[in-house]
């Protein structure tokens, strides 16, 4: 699929999700409310190695959300910059955003980092935009021990739409997964928790990047 194909479903199902009405489910609290204000985007920053060889930290990620607010400096993604707005963000990890380039471009490899931060910038940053917010639920501190309890649960993301908890038993416990609004690829699992925990604004790292449309 072409990436411009992409970028305009994803401004198309953006739209319809913020003209949707129905009422959804609250997103699971946490069961205290953590006091600490160290925002999510400083932890994103602290990591200044840039794009390197490890696909488990969040290179194309941090270079996406300071992409997006050099463009638009008022973008609701501004809210990862403000730790005293308590919020859950589920975060792509690198391999996570080199997977959704391969797949979406229908390359036999994997590309590299900076290929996938370039491919995803080529969307443009109102579609990057988009799947940011859609990884991000504010107004909640859901830590791992409310995640695993919240089977079922529909969290609305700041882009409006939802996802989906889907908890299950596995050989090491429970893990969980995050149903997006594609359903023919397969769901996000959490793959680390409670980044910048006892902060008003935490993530869980996720092994794919959600999709707020169903990509073919």
């Amino acid at each position: 699929m072409k990436m411009s194909r992409v970028a305009a479903r994803v401004a198309v199902g953006a739209t319809a999700a913020a003209m949707a009405t129905t009422a959804l489910a609250a997103p699971a609290q946490a069961a205290t409310a953590p006091s600490g204000t160290r925002s999510l985007a400083a932890v994103l920053t602290a990591d200044t190695s840039g794009f390197d060889r490890n696909p488990r930290d969040f290179d194309v990620l941090t270079a996406a959300v300071l992409a997006v607010l050099q463009a638009k400096p008022d973008s609701p993604v501004k809210v990862l910059t403000d730790g005293s707005v308590p919020l859950t963000a589920f975060v792509p990890n690198d391999y996570a955003f080199r997977e959704l380039v391969r797949d979406i471009t229908h390359a036999r490899t994997l590309p590299g980092e900076r290929a996938a931060f370039d491919a995803v910038a080529g969307l443009g940053t109102d579609t990057v935009e988009d799947v940011l917010l859609y990884h991000v639920v504010p107004g909640a501190t859901i830590d791992r021990r409310a995640a695993l309890k919240a089977d079922g649960a529909e969290l609305t993301t700041a882009l409006g739409s939802t996802v989906e908890v889907d908890v299950r038993r596995c050989w090491y416990g429970r893990q969980v997964r995050l149903v997006d609004a594609d359903g023919s690829d397969r769901d996000a699992r959490v793959v680390r928790y409670d980044i910048n925990k006892g902060n008003k604004q935490i993530a869980h790292a996720v092994d794919r990047v959600l999709r707020p449309i169903d990509l073919p």
